[in-house]
This record gives structure tokens, C-alpha cells and sequence, in this order.
């Protein structure tokens, strides 16, 4: 191709490689002399070429192995490992379960017979006592059967009266009496039935409890068997929640071995409610479909504050003796088991598995593999492989653990 084609088709192009070959020349003239020698920039008129840095250029074609240098040595200053040793402690565990808070004693009232709602006594919410009559049904029908049925046996009783006192004279058999006697029992058996059904049109409260809302209002035909309201016995409340086979087994044997477990219940605001509870009962069979078993905790209301049907969280807390405790931090995980860098007396550290035995917020409780007098690495784990030799700054456990809040790496 002819240069003046080319420079005429390739403007951009031609400038630059001009203005590469003018420096390169500087470059050249300045590092033999040549400059101050010969006059070159006067001579060629090497003032109008623009100024380029010079050590950017010397960079680029010498090399950047000595601008390497320092980022290496402020990454060597920077990097430190601090190492930490387990720690032997009380450690208290807390199991959190969904939980659902029932009544001691929640009960449909219903009637007992036919009728219309003659008398409500009570308010929806309102405290009552056992005994307290809540509902009256309209008795009439019922007081007169009543009223008949004690009429039949006033009668039977005049006749048994009288027969009785033929038989005496010998008028009458002593059959007739017998007979007498027997009616006058039925009689008197059909009036407690009359008297029976008038009582069941009232319909009082069986035990101490709270009345709940009212299904029925004043002069509702009311059947044998509807709901007029509930009551609930809130003295205590049972409240109840799923545990898995694992957290069941776990909590037999703490229990078997150290018992003192505490129970507490965490409400729907998120303050846990102010009076410990107990396990009440323990289901019979696990769940084959969830694999979990009921579980029932009883707490105590004295202010009334738990209603039936609440909901929150039971908080099962149980204290482990001397566990061996280290931050999460310190650990690392490969192909799911928990490793750690020992490092021994000689500064070399080593990988080795851990066993896990309960995880904690940001602390693992160790099951085997530590020893609390050995020596871990607890910043730095990233930049520590298998087998290095390390320099480190101990940091005391208690320090060390008061102060984590990362996880594992």
C-alpha cells in the first residue's frame, strides 16, 4: 500500500505512531546524552511534543515488578492471625417451640331442652362463679307436667293411705297394698323426672370461668343441644407444642441426668409472660406423618392475662455444666463437618475435625476434638492452610467470646 494512502485514509493512526516514535526518540536521546550533548530538542524542535510521563511509560515497557513491590509488603503488614483456646463454662440452652395456649377447662354451654331464651343473666366477658345461673328457658310446659305428675302422685298416695288401713282391718289383702305401694313409688318417680326437666331449663355455670360470646339472643327458640355460649376456666393454662424425635430424646436424657429444666412462654409482642410454667404431660405416640410428639406445659394466671386460643413461643431453657464452648468464627466447613486450625507449641497449625454437640447464636458447645488448653485460630482462618507455621497474637478466651458476632467462615 503507498504511505501517503495510508496516512491519508488512516489519519488517527499515522498521529498516534508519530507520536510514539518522537517519544520513543526522546526517551532514547535522554538516556544516552544525547539531549544535552547535541542540542537535540533545540535542533529538532522537540519543544512542541506533548509531555508524557515518563515513569508511566518505563512502567509499561520495562515492567511492573518494582510498583508490586510495596502493595506486597503493605499486605504483608496487614495480615495477622489471632488465636483464642476453648473455653470450659456453664452454658444455658434455649429450645424455642411454636406454641398454641388453651384453657384448663373450655366448654360449650348448651341446653338441655326445648324452649324459648326466657332470661340471659350474663355479659359476653363476664367473670361468674359455679353455680351462677346464666340462661332461663320458658318453663311453662315443663311446671305443668310438673304440676300433673305431683297431682298422680298425691293421688297414689291417698290410695296407698287408705288401702293400707283396710289391710289392718282385714278388709283388703295384703297384694292390694303391695300394689298400691308400687304405684305410689312410680308416682313419685315421674315427678323427680317433671322436676328434672324444669331444672334443665336453667342452665348455670359449672365451674369458675369466663363467659364468652352469646350465640343466642332473648326469645330465641332454643333447641336440645345448641350452643348458648362458652366458658372458660383460665385458673391455668395448657399450652401445647410439638417437639421432634432428636429434641425429644435430647431433652429425656438432660432431664434423666440434670433435671432443672425452666419453662417459659414468649408472647405475640414479644415480652415473655412474667411466671414460669412446667411440663404438664407428655403425649403417648409420636406423630409418624410430622415425626414429632405433643408436649403440654402448665402455667399458671393469676392476673387472667393468657386467654384460650392465644398463640407465642415456649422457651425451654436447661443449663450445661462445664460445656466446652468456642466462637463460631473460628471454625470453617468442608463438605458439611466442622473444622479448626490448632496450632501447637511449635507455631505450626493443623486442621482437625470437631464435633458439634449444640449450636448457640455465635458459639458452638464442642462435643469431642478440642481440648480446652490447646490453642485455635480465630482471625485469620482464610489465610492459614494445612501444615503453615504461623506468628499470632492470643487473645484471651473470655475476651474472645464476649466480643463475637460473625459467624463461621
Amino acid at each position: 500500500m503507498n504511505p501517503f494512502s495510508f496516512v491519508w485514509r488512516r489519519p488517527v493512526t499515522s498521529i498516534v505512531l508519530v507520536l510514539c516514535l518522537t517519544t520513543l526518540g526522546v526517551l532514547a536521546s535522554k538516556s544516552l546524552g544525547l539531549d544535552k550533548k547535541w542540542g537535540v530538542d533545540k535542533k529538532w524542535g522537540l519543544d512542541a511534543v506533548p509531555k508524557i510521563d515518563i515513569s508511566r511509560l518505563e512502567a509499561l515497557f520495562v515492567g511492573t515488578a518494582k510498583a508490586d513491590e510495596p502493595a506486597e509488603a503493605s499486605h504483608e503488614e496487614h495480615h495477622r492471625i489471632v488465636a483464642t483456646s476453648p473455653k470450659a463454662m456453664d452454658v444455658t440452652l434455649t429450645q424455642p417451640y411454636v406454641c398454641q395456649i388453651h384453657s384448663r377447662r373450655h366448654i360449650n354451654v348448651c341446653a338441655l331442652e326445648n324452649g324459648y331464651l326466657d332470661q340471659i343473666n350474663v355479659s359476653e366477658g363476664q367473670a361468674v362463679k359455679k353455680g351462677d345461673l346464666l340462661f332461663k328457658l320458658f318453663p311453662i310446659l315443663y311446671q305443668a307436667r310438673l304440676d300433673a305428675e305431683v297431682a298422680e302422685a298425691r293421688l297414689a298416695e291417698l290410695e296407698f293411705n287408705n288401702t293400707s288401713k283396710l289391710a289392718q282391718q282385714k278388709v283388703v289383702s295384703q297384694n292390694e297394698v303391695l300394689l298400691l305401694q308400687a304405684k305410689l313409688s312410680k308416682a313419685k318417680a315421674k315427678v323427680e323426672l317433671a322436676q328434672a326437666e324444669v331444672n334443665f331449663t336453667n342452665v348455670v355455670a359449672p365451674f369458675d370461668g369466663i363467659v364468652d360470646r352469646l350465640h343466642e339472643q332473648l326469645g330465641s327458640l332454643i333447641k336440645e343441644g345448641d350452643v348458648l355460649t362458652t366458658l372458660s376456666d383460665n385458673s391455668v393454662m395448657w399450652v401445647y407444642f410439638n417437639v421432634p424425635e432428636a429434641a425429644y430424646l435430647d431433652y429425656m436424657a438432660a432431664r434423666n441426668s440434670h433435671g432443672g429444666e425452666k419453662i417459659e412462654v414468649k408472647l405475640a409482642d414479644g415480652r415473655k409472660y412474667p411466671h414460669e410454667g412446667k411440663i404438664g404431660a407428655i403425649e403417648a405416640q409420636f406423630n409418624n406423618e410430622t415425626g414429632n410428639i405433643p408436649f403440654r406445659a402448665d402455667f399458671p394466671n393469676p392476673d387472667r392475662l393468657l386467654r384460650h386460643g392465644q398463640t407465642g413461643t415456649v422457651l425451654i431453657s436447661r443449663v450445661l455444666k462445664g460445656a466446652l464452648v468456642i466462637p463460631q468464627q473460628a471454625t470453617f466447613e468442608l463438605l458439611d463437618k466442622r473444622y479448626v486450625y490448632v496450632v501447637g507449641e511449635d507455631h505450626v497449625a493443623h486442621q482437625r475435625l470437631i464435633t458439634i454437640q449444640h449450636e448457640l447464636e455465635d458459639r458452638f458447645v464442642i462435643q469431642s476434638g478440642l481440648d480446652a488448653k490447646e490453642k485455635i485460630v480465630l482471625e485469620g482462618v482464610r489465610e492459614v492452610r494445612d501444615g503453615d507455621k504461623v506468628e499470632y497474637e492470643f487473645r484471651r478466651p473470655e475476651e474472645a467470646l464476649s466480643t463475637q458476632k460473625h459467624h463461621a467462615e
